[in-house]
């Protein structure tokens, strides 16, 4: 089983950058597709970003494509997003999550262990 705790959130200005961090506990990190996903008060839980297990395939939502990159660290237990060029629309609760599989996926379902979340806010 794996346990995760985000790190990194903040109030940045629009334009800025932040570095989101994601540990995970558990010897068996390596064999799961990681996400990144957030919720803005009021809205659903939407997907940001995934990676696969050994990190060789990654995905974008199309708002955040070009802005933002998901990494990975298996040596660490670790999973980043870089967030750069950050809108004051990018403004949630950003919530890093394990698959049920080797391979990330855009769909909430196919996840089942989720972190606490971090509180991202960018200012106008």
């Amino acid at each position: 089983q794996v346990q995760l705790v985000e790190s990194g959130g903040g109030l940045v200005q629009a334009g800025g950058s932040l570095r989101l961090s994601c540990a995970a506990s558990g010897r068996t990190f390596r064999w799961y597709g990681m996400g990144w996903f957030r919720q803005a008060p009021g809205k659903e839980r939407e997907f940001v970003a995934a990676i696969s297990g050994r990190g060789g395939l990654t995905s974008y939502s199309d708002s955040v494509k070009g802005r933002f990159t998901i990494s990975r660290d298996n040596v660490e237990n670790m999973v980043y997003l870089e967030m750069n060029s950050l809108k004051p629309e990018d403004t949630a609760v950003y919530y890093c999550a394990a698959a049920r599989s080797p391979f990330g996926s855009s769909g909430v379902g196919a996840y089942d262990i989720w972190g606490q979340g971090t509180q991202v806010t960018v200012s106008s």
